[in-house]
């Protein structure tokens, strides 16, 4: 290198540090303030103090306890549809369906000692869960007229059965294969693959020819067991769950997160993905591995779970998402339990979180089949958590509600009183409380409508239009429309808001 070479190198050097120099000059106040943090800063969980970015012993404590706290209410929101149906599952198995040929059925309709979320009066319910771990692949042979599906311990939608499914209704055979499952399924059978060993299968019984009819046509004719004992299976067991007093709503404590552990140790890895496994994993909930919260741990997620609990309750007496308002020309308080009647709760691309809780806490069991609806087919329901006036329902007073003439339904409607604690039927002096078109003493007005009163006593001469209430004790309730009618679907007849009223009529 020549002396001039060896001088424009040096040059060259020194403009590019020179320039360096000017750029980090240019880092200004505001934007060294962004990327840091002060000594001592306010938040929502109280002071916390550093050195120089360094947190002290006392943050760093709290930090890691709000972060164990938030991670635990995600968990509890994000992974309540399998906690839930996990719980059914549980439940019914303490009650005596603890096995999958040992199916759970309502012999004699479901009333109020049952505690199962927003479950109804006057439907014929069997219910069972698949142990696929154990039984491996599954046969589920099923009846003619039956209506159900299968979802996954996840409570995702697996596959319709019967009216709704490939047997149209007219009986068939499903195979339920394990998640992962390689063998070549034999022909005849209509397949389901779901995600996860335990599965809740979800059957109701059409009782429009009475109810000892359907029960037979069930008793006769459903059949589970496992494919490898095809040529002598065990014979299916019902367990009349009618009249039963037993729980099967999830709870909120550390239980909650048991039930989560019992979960992510019986199904495969790849049931749910790593994002949720991880949060999962960051409370203490890893497949393989003991949950054992110490006692700080298990502290935080009490929390979680109050806190999860209380968010659930918020989402549905107020909802924020779209899609939730029947009316939303007005200010009405008449819900649906699917935001949009979106049963997958995914659109654009994003799953709407509000709408899956809101669906999660105050029902049990997807398939797009319950957001169909067809005009003189099926039902549509329609929930009331506040009154007119967007107040709590109050046991201790009266409300009424108003059905115009002509209400559009192809078959019945009928009106169900739920518990808002257990989201389940409320217990009262009327063992099933529903009322409806069906209900003998339902008087009908002079112009064909109908009231119906709620309250802790019957408008004289008015009873079979009663529902009763308790002093001190809120409610909410489902109005069911089954056959729904063109009217009803364009919304061009709707029912009243409840209102609150000072003075009976007589």
């Amino acid at each position: 290198m020549n002396k001039s070479t060896f001088i424009r190198s040096i040059a060259a050097s020194v403009l590019v540090l020179s320039s360096l120099s000017m750029v980090q000059a240019e880092v200004t106040t505001d934007a060294l303030k962004s990327i840091s943090i002060p000594d001592n800063v306010k938040t929502a969980i109280g002071t916390l103090d550093f050195f120089d970015g360094i947190p002290s012993d006392a943050t760093i404590s709290k930090v890691y306890d709000n972060l164990d706290r938030s991670r635990g209410l995600g968990v509890y929101l994000d992974n309540m549809g399998g906690v839930s149906i996990n719980a059914v599952l549980d439940g019914l198995a303490a009650a005596g369906a603890n096995k999958s040929n040992k199916v759970a059925l309502f012999e004699q309709l479901m009333d109020s000692k049952t505690l199962v979320v927003t479950a109804n009066t006057s439907t014929l319910y069997a219910y069972a869960g698949t142990d696929l771990g154990n039984d491996g692949p599954t046969v589920i042979e099923v009846p003619p007229g039956m209506l159900g599906f299968l979802d996954d311990g996840w409570q995702r939608f697996v596959g319709n059965i019967g009216v709704t499914g490939p047997d149209k209704g007219k009986g068939g055979k499903y195979l339920v294969l394990p998640p992962g499952y390689r063998g070549i399924a034999p022909e005849g059978y209509f397949l389901l693959k779901p995600k996860t060993n335990r599965n809740f299968l979800f059957l109701r019984g059409s009782i429009k020819n009475g109810l000892q009819p359907a029960v037979a046509n069930i008793k006769s004719g459903l059949k589970i067991y496992p494919l490898k004992n095809v040529k002598q299976p065990e014979k299916t067991e019902f367990i009349n769950m009618s009249h039963q007093a037993f729980n099967t709503v999830f709870p909120n404590d550390i239980r909650y997160f048991e039930i989560l552990n019992d979960m992510i140790q019986r199904e495969p890895i790849d049931a749910i993905g790593p994002e949720v496994r991880g949060a999962i994993a960051a409370i203490g909930i890893v497949k393989g591995k003991p949950f054992k919260p110490d006692a700080r741990m298990k502290k935080r997620l009490v929390e979680a779970g109050t806190l999860g609990n209380a968010t659930a309750r918020v989402i549905t007496v107020q909802p924020r998402s779209e899609g939730v308002a029947i009316y939303p020309d007005s200010d009405s308080s008449w819900t649906m339990a699917y935001a949009n009647k979106n049963t997958t709760f995914e659109a654009n691309g994003a799953i709407d979180l509000d709408a899956r809780t809101l669906f999660y806490f105050n029902a049990g069991g997807v398939t797009p089949a319950m957001a169909v609806t067809k005009a003189g087919a099926g039902s549509d329901y329609a929930l009331a958590f506040l009154d007119a006036t967007k107040q709590a329902f109050d046991g201790g007073k009266t409300y009424k509600l108003h059905l115009p003439p002509n209400v559009p339904v192809n078959n019945f409607w009928a009106v169900t009183l739920y518990d808002t604690q257990t989201r389940s039927q409320l217990q009262t002096s009327q063992q099933f409380p529903t009322v409806g078109s069906l209900t003998d003493g339902m008087k009908q007005n002079k112009d064909g409508s109908y009231e119906v009163y709620f309250g802790p006593n019957a408008p004289k001469g008015k009873e079979g239009n009663w529902l009763a209430t308790i002093p001190n004790k809120s409610w909410f309730m489902i109005l069911r429309m089954y056959g729904p009618l063109e009217p009803w679907i364009n919304k061009t007849w709707r029912p009243s808001e409840i209102e609150l009223i000072n003075k009976l009529d007589h």
